[in-house]
């Protein structure tokens, strides 16, 4: 927990109780909630898959499985003559053999891919970054015990999984041992996907990954190869036994909170800011996750930031772009039960894998670890000064509000999150604080907010936070002043120097006029 912090502290935040005693949603089948293992089950142990007598492995509303009769590829026969045959026999047969280097395993790849990039990072990692004990290791022990964890797919995942569609309030529950199967299928490129659905459905291509070697981000990408190979060692080590539920989160703009009519005050909204730590760190906390509408942004790229990050130190993260539709404006991700694998230090290019991370996190009554990742993303502003305009305040309030709602609202655990969409998306993380801070008080959570090491930041929420909370300024008043920033022409670093100004105005112009309604938005 952070040390350096203004506000209240975890202990605070926690009322005095265990930070795993929040209110835990509950796990079912329903139309709405597809479970892939047998449910319920006894927990510890390993839950077996839930066998269908009708699997849908090929259509438009499911996951594409590399084992379906129906994914078949073009060869050549000895003739020279195509002919269609099942993808998952050739898949089988080029991985059968002993593979013992890097050439092996590529050619091995292109027999079921077909024509591919050459794999520039995959061989760097293999015949540089790894030492040559590691490298004969790697080839003799741990990639023969990956194939056999990809190969036993349509034994662990005997069902089908949906497609989590826009605009669909809808779950999936995976074992974790079913996501590592789907993992291992990922890392060595059998997932096949459609390329029209690439800009709605990332996917788990890894073959962009390993080829992503020709520009300034090189070197992140080989660390983040070294994340998801240690993955691979430790659950091959020891068989994982959680259960992780992907849910996608739908509110309907007509029944998002009418922003400028609250009178709520944020007085009830408990604060914890801090320039050390990161969001990761905070236990029982729902976790923001820095997201791209497309979920996991540029993770099998060279992408580096905090999403990217997120997704190779606990790679399960990873599974959900392959059935999490594009996100629209008031949709968000929840995802509930992953581990986290490795340790980091650096951002962006100074990335790198550190050392092994033991997740000490509890389980849930239903076999989740209580992690719980939201996935919400924020618009990327080309023009600074767009952020400030009404309707694109009302977008990230929505987006902020959708990640953090709950149906249950009470004993609901504090949001853990940072400068969202500040960065290469060039928000403005005075007014994004504001924003996070008024949808955590309609959806009746306390936020614990990261500044990234900017100590200044943190003294300039907090110290912003107590001038509303001294002078009640309530949501409606607050937006309806930061909604007339935009017509100031005045640069972000006076936001809240604005703020405190009209509310000065504004006191003084009640004493000579009667109240106005809030009608900004």
């Amino acid at each position: 927990m952070s040390e350096n912090y203004s506000g209240s502290s975890f202990i605070e935040l926690y009322s005095g109780r265990d930070p795993w005693d929040f209110y835990i949603p509950p796990l079912s089948i329903s139309k709405h909630g597809t479970v892939l293992y047998e449910f319920p089950y006894e927990f510890p142990g390993i839950p077996k898959p839930h066998i269908v007598d009708n699997p849908k492995d090929w259509d438009d509303d499911h996951v594409k499985m590399p084992f379906s009769p129906k994914n078949l590829l073009t060869v050549k026969d000895g003739d020279e003559l195509e002919k269609k045959m099942p993808a998952w026999e050739i898949i089988c047969k080029s991985l059968e053999g002993p593979i013992t280097s890097f050439s092996e395993l590529q050619e091995a790849i292109r027999t079921y891919t077909g024509p591919i990039p050459k794999l520039l990072a995959l061989e760097y990692f293999l015949d540089k970054v790894l030492e040559k004990e590691e490298s004969i290791k790697f080839f003799d022990d741990l990639l023969p015990r990956i194939i056999k964890l990809a190969l036993r797919l349509p034994e662990i995942i005997p069902g089908s999984i949906p497609l989590l569609k826009q605009h669909h309030n809808k779950s999936i529950s995976l074992s974790q041992l079913q996501v590592s199967s789907l993992l291992a299928n990922g890392f060595l490129c059998t997932l096949p996907w459609r390329e029209e659905l690439l800009e709605t459905y990332p996917g788990v291509d890894f073959v962009r990954l390993y080829s992503s070697f020709n520009g300034p981000g090189r070197f992140c990408v080989l660390e983040k190869i070294k994340c998801i190979v240690h993955y691979f060692r430790k659950i091959l080590n020891s068989e994982p036994q959680g259960i992780i539920t992907f849910e996608r989160i739908f509110i309907p703009k007509k029944e998002m909170p009418k922003w400028g009519t609250l009178k709520n005050t944020l007085d009830n909204t408990k604060v914890h800011i801090t320039s050390s730590g990161c969001i990761e760190d905070a236990s029982g906390c729902l976790q923001v996750d820095f997201a791209n509408r497309n979920v996991g942004g540029g993770v099998l790229g060279f992408g580096c930031v905090q999403e990217e990050i997120r997704f190779v130190i606990c790679p399960e993260l990873l599974i959900s772009r392959l059935f999490v539709e594009r996100l629209d404006h008031t949709e968000t991700v929840v995802i509930r039960g992953v581990e986290r694998f490795s340790s980091y230090i650096g951002y962006g290019e100074t990335f790198k894998w550190s050392a092994n991370f033991t997740d000490e996190t509890p389980f849930d009554r239903f076999g989740r670890r209580q992690t719980t990742v939201v996935v919400m993303d924020a618009t990327c502003f080309f023009k600074e000064e767009k952020q400030y305009l009404p309707h694109e305040i009302l977008r990230e309030l929505g987006k902020a509000y959708a990640g953090f709602h709950c149906n249950h609202a009470d004993n609901l655990a504090p949001v853990a999150t940072g400068n969202w969409g500040c960065g290469a998306f060039q928000g403005n993380a005075k007014l994004k604080s504001l924003i996070q801070l008024m949808a955590c008080n309609v959806a009746h959570r306390d936020l614990v907010y990261y500044t990234h090491g900017d100590l200044k930041l943190q003294d300039d929420i907090y110290e912003m936070y107590l001038f509303i909370v001294a002078n009640k300024i309530t949501i409606c008043e607050l937006l309806s002043i930061i909604c007339k920033f935009a017509d100031a022409k005045l640069s972000s670093d006076q936001f809240y120097d604005f703020i405190r100004q009209s509310w000065s105005e504004r006191k003084s112009m009640a004493k000579i006029a009667p109240k106005k309604t809030c009608n900004c938005m």
